[in-house]
């Protein structure tokens, strides 16, 4: 069942501006949706729109079946999350969580029990009498996130909330937000510029890119199957091996230094093309291993349970993903780049072939 339609709506500013192309995507009812992409890619305009903070410039936009292109935002049935938590620093955290509630006129003790219910949830109960300034990072989001749930929305909406915590609260906070959205079932819009976030998090991605989007999928979809060289270089860390080949059309790719492989793909296409092989998917073997492929190794990075080989690859950077009890080899090491696992891409156009 869709909660949200999105039907070309696109938003262009006076000075002629245009920061979202005519997009179109559903939001199914209890599903998690991340929109990630680099700095002013449009993701936080699109997120605005739907909340109401930013006008359509055109198309339309539907939540629960209306349209609500003219809906007043506090009409829309939405609770957003921001990254600056937007608390207010006088009022005890137990005030900042039921001031919408408030505002709504809720009688005083359906205040106390939905604030309660949220603060037992977001384990806040024993920090109800105290200011934000008292309380961590991690505690002010969670405070943000009780001020939502009070209002037992039809709709969230977040915009990059964890931007400001450490990498190690980050991740414990991701894993928060999750579980909560899930035992909410409430509909979710999530913001963020950081792929390890969307790919944790979502039940479905939307990868944006100059204010259009690239592709929409789950996070395996975008992962795996990328349809331009865009998604492929955003989506991973590292991020897959894009390296310049030709294609002749006789079904292989040809890379400098004389090396060339199988074509992962037959196609019509003949020319410019660029190889993707993702940093866990070339092997390294042994140099007499049919097909195998010289590779450079320039620096090693330890990363306790990984090691990271980089060097390049037909004379281009390239990366390989190992265990940490993989051996490092002296001088030149040989790659198996397995044809089930590389993908093949338009040297022009970036779209995947």
């Amino acid at each position: 069942m869709k909660q949200v339609t999105l039907s070309n709506i696109s938003k262009t500013y006076p000075n002629g501006v245009t920061a979202v192309h005519p997009t179109s995507f559903d939001i199914a009812k209890g599903e998690f949706l991340v929109l990630v992409g680099p700095s002013g890619c449009g993701k936080s305009t699109i997120l605005r729109m739907i909340a109401g903070l930013e006008s359509i410039t055109e198309g339309n936009l539907d939540i629960a079946g209306k349209r609500v292109n003219d809906v007043e935002p506090a009409l829309r049935d939405i609770a957003m999350v921001f990254q600056n938590y937007a608390l207010y620093p006088h009022m005890t955290v137990f005030n900042n969580m039921a001031y919408g509630l408030r505002n709504r006129g809720t009688s005083k003790a359906d205040i106390d029990k939905a604030v309660r219910e949220a603060a037992s949830m977001l384990n806040l109960g024993e920090f109800l009498d105290r200011k934000p300034s008292q309380l961590s990072g991690g505690q002010r989001q969670r405070v943000a996130m009780g001020r939502a749930i009070v209002r037992n929305p039809a709709l969230f909406l977040f915009d990059e909330p964890l931007s400001n915590l450490d990498a190690k609260l980050r991740g414990q906070m991701r894993i928060e937000i999750r579980a909560l959205q899930r035992r909410l079932g409430v509909t979710s819009v999530y913001v963020t510029h950081d792929q390890v976030e969307a790919m944790t998090m979502a039940d479905r991605i939307v990868v944006l890119n100059a204010g259009r989007v690239e592709q929409i999928g789950t996070p395996s979809e975008i992962y795996h199957q990328p349809r331009s060289t865009f998604v492929a270089s955003f989506m991973g860390a590292p991020p897959m091996n894009l390296i310049d080949a030709e294609y002749k059309g006789n079904g292989r790719v040809y890379l400098a230094d004389g090396i060339d492989l199988p074509a992962p793909v037959e196609t019509g296409h003949a020319g410019a093309v660029k190889i993707g092989v993702r940093p866990e998917n070339a092997r390294m073997v042994e140099a007499e291993t049919a097909g195998a492929l010289p590779f450079a190794i320039d620096h090693v990075e330890e990363l306790g349970a990984i090691r990271l080989f980089h060097g390049t690859l037909g004379g281009q950077p390239f990366t390989v993903h190992t265990s940490h009890e993989h051996a490092v080899p002296e001088g030149t090491a040989w790659l198996d780049l397995r044809s089930s696992t590389v993908l093949m891409f338009d040297g022009a156009t970036g779209a995947r072939l």
